[in-house]
């Protein structure tokens, strides 16, 4: 390819059909380079993300694996797609991100947090720099002898990029590993997030002193040493003016700030983004998710771009690679072990933090390009810099889950694991625990009409625990929600969240527990969706709650033919049907539609009635619905009716047999499961007979019961569900299920996790009104279940062994 004119280059093409080549201009060039490098690095990410790796791994990996090292091998390839002239567009762009993602940084910082972690967390960060400083010293002697050119480069110079290099920890980087690993509430990743903002703060000064002893590197005119001094005199006048004089004038543009409908001038806005600001917050979600998802990989691949594996091309090379792998690892692993064990951390925490403290990402790259623009690292060392950073990060996660698990609180044997454990009785006080699950504000109302209709007798009382179950995103401000609530090691259990979640949903749920007898207690989970459930079974076995309430995925806002679906998310769906599988307690899937629409009912109040259905069918998952039912009925402000279905007059005499799906890995999401477990279906009509002759001796008079005798049970469900008659309908999930429910399994499943009635009042085509409550009860038992593909109805006389077959469930239906 011809030396092109970088004066002569057009910003914009006239396009193919006019004889232009578009890679020759520089805006199209950019976008195909941005768009081949999100396309790379997100592939990548996809790849490492069982790995639990940052993003960044993926994004310097990127850039490597597009640049002369792999792909750019193919010079034509490199001319065409990443020509020389393209590099300062490319980089320029980048700088751009680089720019607002540490104004993103700066701005979330907290540094309340910091001060509070004392002299523990300044004593590591002092010896996580010092000792692999120092360790440098030798390693840049050696590199300086022994790589070709870089005896050309002033040893002050070198030794300065060489010892921050080495001793520099990832603070963004290391808060994303923490929230991956849920280490970011404990102790160990409290002292780990406060030492690493003191050893930011101290790598950006070094920074600065190495830029300035840099001057223009290897071959550039020299300059007085006195100018170092003069930069840093500059950097700290600066300093001191932003905390001074701009952050007095940001006060003053807080206060001309609308709060009221979050709107603000433009130039308010533009002097914000310039320096910074007490409101600053509101411009997150504007730029955040354009800044780290889009600008910001590009700087991390620029990097990668500019890495030559190939450098590092025989045994003296390697060598070296392995002497500042081990210089690094061993002298930030080291000093940080030391000091943390002088504070009395017990070793193993330790040598955690030592390995957390090693992790590299933005201000080493940072580092790395100055030194390199300035000519004080070659290509080779720069390559062999680039590969430790991405090393020593690679191996932190891993590493971490070898040698720290950290005690999540032994279960406790009288946990109260489902309603029917609890006594109701008026000689016994009792306490009803519940630990009630939230996406967002919209949930407050429906789960306080929910959880105060539970309350029953005066004797009984009511702790509410309710969880506000954010997703921890690549978005920065999600790591500092995390970083500003309370330090005890659970799931975020909090009281100073300033967010305005919090804030509203706190005050609702205080205002609630006013009512007396009921304890409210908030909490906040930022997790990935894949690991969520962990917290919220961890909470409900910790707290000894008897029930956990979950929003359905789908949500409905409005009334009538006027409501609005709104569908948060498949994710969200799959953190349901992982605590329908391993919660240590009773779960409850709440499909809201408006339950009481944000009226509030209470024992002084009974104009507001809540008009309640359980459905009964039979087995333990409907018997805890009816004794969700029994405590319901003991409210004033709510009226309960039970509608049992029936078998039709001469079903008796069939029974049903279960035949599992060809393949449980397809039949998961379309086929209903039931549970595996053999259990008597005679003991279980007893059962059911008992609870049933219980309920109605003590509830005749307070509850309504009617019997229902169908031989179409799918209409007779839609029937009571679209009349509008209830506000909530509680139905069991039914994984022993009664003939009736089983011969449901032939349909096709919407929604499988809330079993075969659920799922037909919870779709979203039947025009049901209702809201609904699928209730599982918690039972050992009933843990494995399998997909069901067809059910076979066959005569009761018949021998099992003529209708069983390899594919069947070994049991029949009741």
């Amino acid at each position: 390819m011809p030396e092109i004119n970088i004066t002569s280059i057009r910003t914009s093409s006239n396009g193919v059909w006019q004889g232009d080549n578009p890679l020759d201009h520089a805006f199209p060039l950019l976008i195909v380079q941005t768009t081949l490098i999100l396309a790379v690095s997100r592939f990548l990410a996809f790849l490492l993300k069982p790995l639990r790796q940052p993003k960044v791994i993926a994004e310097i990996a990127g850039g490597i694996l597009l640049g002369p090292s792999a792909i750019g091998r193919n010079k034509e390839y490199l001319n065409w797609v990443f020509p020389k002239w393209s590099t300062p567009i490319l980089e320029s762009v980048a700088s751009v991100g680089l720019l607002f993602f540490l104004f993103l940084v700066g701005l979330e910082l907290d540094m309340s947090s910091i001060r509070r972690s004392g002299k523990r967390a300044f004593g590591i960060a002092v010896a996580g720099i010092s000792l692999p400083f120092v360790c440098g010293l030798p390693v840049a002697f050696v590199l300086r002898k022994t790589i070709k050119g870089e005896d050309q480069v002033g040893y002050p110079q070198f030794l300065v990029f060489i010892g921050v290099a080495l001793s520099i920890t990832a603070f963004p980087v290391l808060s994303r590993i923490l929230a991956e690993l849920k280490l970011l509430t404990t102790q160990v990743g409290e002292t780990a997030m406060a030492a690493a903002a003191f050893n930011d703060v101290t790598a950006w000064i070094l920074l600065a002193l190495a830029v300035a002893l840099a001057g223009n590197g290897a071959g550039g005119e020299h300059k007085s040493p006195l100018i170092s001094i003069w930069v840093l005199i500059s950097g700290g006048a600066f300093v001191a003016i932003m905390l001074t004089v701009i952050r007095s004038a940001m006060k003053w543009v807080s206060c001309r700030f609308s709060s009221r409908n979050n709107m603000a001038d433009e130039a308010y806005i533009c002097f914000t983004l310039a320096g910074g600001g007490v409101f600053a917050e509101r411009l997150i979600d504007r730029i955040e998710d354009f800044v780290s998802g889009l600008l910001l990989p590009l700087y991390f691949a620029s990097s990668g771009l500019k890495t030559d594996v190939a450098t590092i091309h025989n045994g003296r090379s390697w060598g070296l690679l392995a002497l500042v792998i081990a210089t690094a690892c061993g002298g930030k692993i080291i000093g940080t072990f030391v000091m943390a064990t002088m504070f009395m951390i017990p070793a193993r925490e330790s040598l955690t933090l030592g390995v957390l403290m090693n992790t590299k990402g933005l201000v080493e790259l940072i580092v790395l390009d100055i030194g390199k623009e300035k000519r004080v690292l070659n290509d080779e060392s720069f390559a062999i810099l680039v590969l430790m950073a991405l090393f020593t990060t690679f191996i932190t996660t891993p590493t971490v889950l070898a040698i720290y698990k950290p005690a999540r609180g032994g279960s406790s044997t009288s946990s109260r694991r489902k309603l029917g454990d609890l006594t109701t009785t008026k000689d016994t006080k009792d306490e009803l625990r519940i630990l009630a699950c939230a996406h967002g504000s919209g949930n407050a109302p429906t789960l306080i009409s929910l959880v105060e209709s539970t309350r029953s007798t005066k004797n009984s009382q009511l702790k509410l625990y309710i969880m506000h179950l954010v997703e921890l995103t690549e978005r920065s401000s999600s790591i500092i929600m995390v970083q500003r609530v309370r330090k005890n090691g659970l799931p975020f259990l909090n009281q100073s969240l300033s967010s305005e979640w919090h804030d509203r949903v706190t005050g609702e749920f205080q205002a609630y527990s006013q009512y007396g007898r009921v304890s409210a207690r908030t909490m906040t989970s930022i997790s990935n969706l894949t690991t969520m459930h962990e917290d919220i079974c961890h909470v409900g076995e910790n707290k000894k709650v008897a029930l956990i309430i979950l929003p359905f995925h789908l949500q409905w806002r409005g009334e009538g033919d006027q409501a609005i679906m709104d569908n948060v998310g498949h994710g969200w769906r799959g953190v349901n049907q992982m605590v329908l599988k391993n919660a240590p307690c009773s779960v409850a899937v709440l499909v809201d539609r408006g339950f009481g629409n944000g009226s509030q009912i209470s024992e002084a109040n009974t104009n507001i009635i809540r008009r309640v259905c359980i459905m009964f069918f039979g087995g333990p998952d409907d018997r805890e619905a009816l004794e969700l039912g029994g405590r319901m009925g003991e409210h004033p402000a709510v009226k309960v009716t039970i509608v049992r279905f029936i078998q039709q007059e001469g079903q008796e005499k069939n029974h049903v047999v279960l035949q599992l799906s060809p393949s449980e890995r397809g039949g998961v999401e379309l086929s209903y499961s039931f549970s595996t477990a053999i259990m008597s279906p005679e003991k279980e009509k007893e059962l059911d007979e008992t609870a049933m002759a219980e309920f109605k001796s003590k509830w005749e008079g307070t509850v309504e019961y009617t019997e229902n005798e169908v031989s179409n049970i799918v209409e007779a469900v839609l029937a009571i569900g679209r009349s509008g008659d209830y506000d909530l309908i509680v139905v069991g999930k039914g994984r022993f299920p009664s003939k009736m429910v089983a011969e449901l399994a032939y349909r096709q499943a919407e929604h499988a996790e809330l079993g075969p009635i659920g799922d037909i009042l919870a779709s979203s085509g039947h025009g049901v009104v209702s809201s609904v409550l699928v209730i599982q009860q918690h039972d050992i038992a009933h843990a494995k279940e399998a997909p069901v593909s067809n059910a076979v109805r066959t005569e009761l006389e018949k021998s099992a062994d003529e209708s069983c077959g390899v594919g069947e469930i070994a049991k029949d239906a009741m």
